[in-house]
C-alpha cells in the first residue's frame, strides 16, 4: 500500500518504543534539518484515525533551535494525540466526511487516513480510534529538501478524492513550506474544515511565561481561558505562569476578517531565544488556542468546499528566526539560523 521512490531513512531512537524505528525522511537546506515520519499502515508512526498520516515533521532544526518533539506521556501509534509537529486534521461539523450520513455499520471517510466503519449509531468522538477499513493508497516522492506525499481513496458512499501535500524547505532560507491540493473524484461535493494543530516543543523547554502568540487583528473572544496561566489581550495571547503538570486551557477566539492577510501568526518563545511566523494562503475560519507544560499551539481551522471534479488548493509559511534577529512587523526579513547541521 506504501510506494516509496528515493526516500532517505533516519534511524533515530524512539524513547517509549523498544521496536525498529518506524519509516522515517530526512530533508535538509542550507538553513534547516527536518525529520518527518511516513504514512504506513503497518509500520508508521501514527496510526491513529484523527490526524493526516502525511507531513508529520517531528524534528525541525535550525543551527540554533529545535521546534518540535515529544510533547505526550503515552505512546500507542493508534492513540489520537500520539503524533508531534505541524500535524493536520480535516474535519465536517462535529464529524468526519460522511459519518452523520452513513448508516451503522457502514463507511465514513477521514482525508489523508483511509475510509473507515462506523461502529454505531452514536455521535462522532474526535479522540476515539475508528476502525480502518480501507487505508487507501500512498505514494511518496522526495528530493534533498522536498518530500511529497499523494493520498488516494476508492469511493466510499460517494466520497473519493487525490490528497496531495509537499513539505518543502526553500533554498538557502530558513522557510519551510507545506502546500496541499485536494481534488474530489467522487459524485458528492466535499464540504470540510481542515487546521493545523502545531505541536510546537520549543528546545525541549516547558510552554511557561515568555510564551507568546501574536496576530494582526485585535481578538474576539468566542471561548475563555479558564486557567490563570494564560491570558488574552489585545491582539495576543501570553502564558504568564508556569503551567502545572496535568493541567491544561483552551480559548477560541475570532476578529480575524475574510482576508487571508489575517492568516499570519508569530509564536515565540522568549526563555528559547525563537519564533516562528506562519502564514496562510487561505482565510481564517476559526482560531483556537490550546497549551499544556509540555507544548503550546495555536490552531488556525481554514474552510475547504470542494464539488466533484474540483480541486483546491491552500499553501502554509513557517519563517523561523531568532528574537535577537526578529523580522520586522508586516514586512520582508531576511534573517539566516545559520547552516542547520544533521
Amino acid at each position: 500500500m506504501l510506494a516509496c521512490a528515493g526516500v532517505a531513512l533516519a534511524c533515530l531512537p524512539l524513547p517509549l518504543c523498544a521496536q525498529a524505528p518506524p519509516p522515517q525522511a530526512f530533508l535538509k537546506n542550507r538553513s534547516l534539518t527536518a525529520r518527518i515520519y511516513l504514512p504506513d499502515p503497518e509500520k508508521g508512526y501514527y496510526r491513529g484515525t484523527r490526524f493526516d498520516w502525511s507531513g508529520q515533521v517531528f524534528s525541525l532544526r535550525t543551527l540554533r533551535h529545535e521546534y518540535f518533539g515529544q510533547w505526550f506521556e503515552r505512546y500507542d501509534p493508534r492513540l489520537h494525540d500520539s503524533i508531534m509537529g505541524p500535524v493536520e486534521e480535516f474535519r465536517t461539523g462535529a464529524a468526519a466526511l460522511g459519518y452523520d450520513e452513513a448508516p451503522a455499520g457502514g463507511e465514513f471517510v477521514r482525508i489523508g487516513v483511509g475510509i473507515l466503519r462506523k461502529p454505531g449509531n452514536e455521535p462522532f468522538r474526535n479522540f476515539d480510534t475508528y476502525e480502518i477499513v480501507d487505508p487507501g493508497l500512498w505514494r511518496v516522492r522526495q528530493g534533498k529538501s522536498w518530500i511529497e506525499f499523494e493520498h488516494s481513496i476508492r469511493p466510499a458512499n460517494g466520497y473519493a478524492y487525490l490528497y496531495r501535500k509537499t513539505v518543502r524547505l526553500v533554498k538557502q532560507r530558513p522557510v519551510m513550506e507545506i502546500s496541499h491540493t485536494l481534488v474530489n473524484t467522487g459524485s458528492k461535493p466535499i464540504e470540510t474544515s481542515q487546521y493545523n494543530h502545531n505541536f510546537f516543543v520549543i528546545d525541549g523547554l516547558p510552554a511557561g511565561p515568555g510564551v507568546t502568540v501574536t496576530f494582526p487583528f485585535e481578538l474576539e473572544i468566542v471561548r475563555q481561558f479558564t486557567a490563570d496561566f494564560v491570558r488574552n489581550s489585545g491582539n495576543k495571547i501570553e502564558i504568564v505562569k508556569d503551567i502545572p503538570e496535568g493541567e491544561s486551557a483552551i480559548g477560541e477566539f475570532r476578529g480575524f476578517s475574510a482576508s487571508s492577510s489575517d492568516y499570519d501568526i508569530r509564536v515565540e518563545h522568549a526563555g528559547a531565544g525563537a519564533g516562528v511566523r506562519i502564514r496562510g494562503s487561505l482565510p481564517l475560519e476559526r482560531l483556537v488556542f490550546w497549551c499544556m507544560r509540555k507544548t503550546f499551539c495555536p490552531e488556525p481551522y481554514i474552510r475547504l468546499s470542494v464539488p466533484p471534479g474540483r480541486r483546491a488548493s491552500w499553501k502554509l509559511t513557517y519563517e523561523f528566526y531568532d528574537l535577537a534577529q526578529a523580522p520586522a512587523r508586516g514586512g520582508k526579513r531576511a534573517v539566516q539560523n545559520g547552516t542547520a547541521s544533521r
